[in-house]
């Protein structure tokens, strides 16, 4: 039985609805959406099937979902901003805005660390209990007091929950703001992005479950890998949790779909324009191309070059045939992709969760059609 699909699509893209509907037919996708801007403007809104396993309700237009990691880039995207409006300056020490960081041998950590995932802070010494993860206090007051497990700067080692905190406190240092107000004020409201750092019970029932994978985490081990997964330990059931939503946890708990991600993403992609609005200038979105690390990185164990705040398209990840195009993706299947040069954005959202922390065929699928459109 087919999947009704709904939206729109331009016929120059028809293949991306044709590998959208393929997800439902051979991948097993239960609900999603998927969208892309070329040259700021929409050529593929899409969205299908079901909120839940059971298929007993339909994923409307405005069903949103936590996308796990795809979160990093709303936090990376903020930051950039305030960089961009000289507010920040990411080669300073993170110290210079947060002075308690200057701890255990962190006096130098630049806030281009954050960034990276090159900080040497991918998990946390304290064991992380209760409802400590949604204690924004408690998160970086532990963060500012732990010693590094590697040499920041050396080499990236990703920061699966760390990394929005970090980020999220140097926003609040510099603007004031919670950086889910901040993402909100500066970002969502002006673009019309209904993307949520932080969400309140109000949308509680258009947010969508996720469906977890079939098989969880690596084993706990003494790794710097294990010790990432470890503590913070997260699995795939507490986003169905108020206290989760209602958390600012800005490297995994945003709740939006595939149009919200790329109606806030668009800018990074156009030249800092997006819906008629300036959000930052073109100088600011180029900088995300500026190389911080190149290898093996100590968490994934794949080999990946970081930029500020995305993976970037390379040899070891060739996302795009275009140079500069950056990337990133979150626990379980969700994705984006922001191609420069190009002119394109994109992004998948579902609620089937895979293994995959970057992305998984039913993603890879839907932008190989996009790049075959333009090709």
């Amino acid at each position: 039985m087919e999947t009704p699909i709904h939206g729109k699509c331009d016929p120059r893209f028809a293949a991306v609805q044709a590998a959208f509907e393929k997800n439902f037919r051979e991948h097993g996708d239960v609900g999603a959406s998927v969208a892309v801007t070329l040259n700021g403007e929409f050529v593929v809104d899409l969205w299908g099937g079901h909120l839940d396993e059971a298929r007993t309700e339909e994923w409307r237009e405005d069903s949103l979902v936590n996308v796990w990691s795809s979160t990093k880039t709303m936090a990376a995207m903020s930051l950039l901003l305030l960089a961009d409006r000289g507010e920040v300056n990411l080669h300073a020490p993170a110290a210079t805005y947060w002075p308690e960081f200057a701890q255990n041998g962190k006096e130098t950590v630049e806030v281009r660390h954050f960034l990276s995932h090159s900080a040497g802070l991918s998990g946390m010494d304290e064991k992380v209990e209760g409802d400590a993860l949604y204690d924004w206090e408690w998160m970086t007051t532990a963060l500012a007091k732990q010693e590094p497990w590697w040499e920041p700067g050396s080499q990236s080692g990703y920061h699966a929950i760390t990394q929005g905190h970090l980020i999220g406190e140097i926003v609040r240092r510099v603007s004031g703001q919670s950086i889910g107000n901040f993402f909100r004020q500066e970002i969502a409201e002006p673009t019309g992005a209904d993307f949520h750092i932080g969400a309140d019970a109000s949308l509680d029932a258009r947010i969508s479950n996720l469906i977890p994978p079939k098989s969880g985490p690596a084993p706990q081990s003494a790794s710097i890998a294990g010790r990432t997964f470890a503590n913070p330990r997260v699995d795939a059931t507490q986003p169905g949790q108020r206290a989760w939503r209602a958390a600012e946890i800005p490297a995994a708990n945003g709740q939006g779909n595939a149009r919200s991600i790329v109606r806030a993403q668009t800018a990074m992609a156009n030249g800092g324009q997006a819906f008629g609005k300036t959000i930052l200038s073109e100088a600011g979105t180029k900088r995300i191309f500026e190389q911080q690390t190149d290898g093996t990185d100590l968490v994934l164990g794949l080999p990946l070059t970081f930029g500020l705040g995305y993976g970037l398209n390379g040899a070891a990840t060739p996302i795009s045939p275009n140079k500069n195009t950056c990337f990133w993706g979150g626990y379980g299947g969700s994705s984006v992709i922001v191609d420069q040069d190009a002119g394109l954005c994109f992004s998948y959202v579902m609620n089937k969760m895979e293994t995959g922390l970057l992305g998984d065929p039913r993603g890879f699928g839907l932008a190989a059609a996009m790049y075959m459109a333009v090709a």
